[in-house]
């Protein structure tokens, strides 16, 4: 999978620029959308597919036959809904439950579906907290939501329980914009110093920022990254388990889930 956002559309947390991207050798410098979603093409030759937006967004991913792709035999899913449109990498296990939680029995259902569905509710019920909707999500997965009548996007990493987890990887390419995928050497070629592993159990909103799902009363806090040759790189995320949010807001059915996420952090 590659999400590629332009600055207009979401903004990655500052602590993944790295000061050494500016000075970097040629191979290293990080380059801009057009030529990362070209990269991705290349990797794929054969099966990758690509969709961009009007408003700086794009959205690509391998076909669920591929041999080639980075991975690991997990499923690779992508679907859009009414403007919502979902990139989905691995498995729910409890998907037939959560098809039942949302009201979509008898409807063909697949992960990336129930993703949007979810991902609707908050958007336009906000029943309780973003953290708890995507902590229900059971299994090893990675998802990218890019909803195109607002502009918003949502992504999300499962938590790595028993060793089984997603690879994925995100940074700032050329011109700012948030580059996310699954393809570790597309994200490193196309943003240089400027990438790291995307956290897992976490989620990051294009307005709310980055936070975990897993611990949602517990802050983040950015670890210095450090490659093999000794220089600096985008900085990892972790649970910092000294601080914590004070309170967690109650949200009601007309609130609207972006701004909840945003009192809560």
């Amino acid at each position: 999978m590659l999400a590629i956002f332009q600055k207009q559309v979401a903004h990655a947390p500052q602590e993944l620029n790295s000061p050494r991207s500016g000075g970097a050798s040629s191979n290293n410098k990080p380059r801009y959308p057009d030529e990362i979603l070209r990269d991705f093409h290349a990797a794929h030759p054969t099966d990758a597919f690509s969709t961009s937006f009007g408003g700086g967004a794009s959205l690509a991913c391998v076909g669920p036959t591929s041999a080639s792709a980075s991975s690991g035999g997990y499923q690779r899913m992508f679907c859009g809904l009414d403007d919502i449109y979902c990139v989905f990498l691995g498995r729910l296990d409890n998907l037939s439950g959560l098809i039942r939680q949302y009201g979509l029995c008898g409807r063909s259902t697949n992960e990336a579906l129930l993703v949007i569905e979810a991902y609707r509710t908050l958007r336009d019920r906000g029943p309780y907290p973003a953290d708890q909707v995507v902590k229900d999500l059971a299994g090893a997965f990675a998802f990218v939501v890019f909803d195109n009548r607002s502009g918003a996007v949502f992504a999300a990493l499962g938590g790595n329980d028993g060793g089984d987890s997603v690879p994925l990887y995100w940074g700032v390419a050329a011109d700012g914009s948030a580059v996310i995928s699954d393809d570790r050497d597309v994200v490193k070629r196309g943003c240089g110093k400027s990438y790291a592993p995307f956290p897992a159990g976490c989620m990051f909103h294009s307005e709310g920022g980055l936070k975990s799902f897993e611990h949602p009363m517990n802050r983040l806090k950015a670890m210095p990254r450090v490659d093999s040759e000794g220089a600096m790189c985008g900085a990892t995320f972790k649970v910092d388990t000294f601080t914590k949010i004070n309170s967690m807001p109650r949200v009601g059915s007309a609130t609207n889930w972006a701004a909840a996420w945003d009192d809560a952090s």
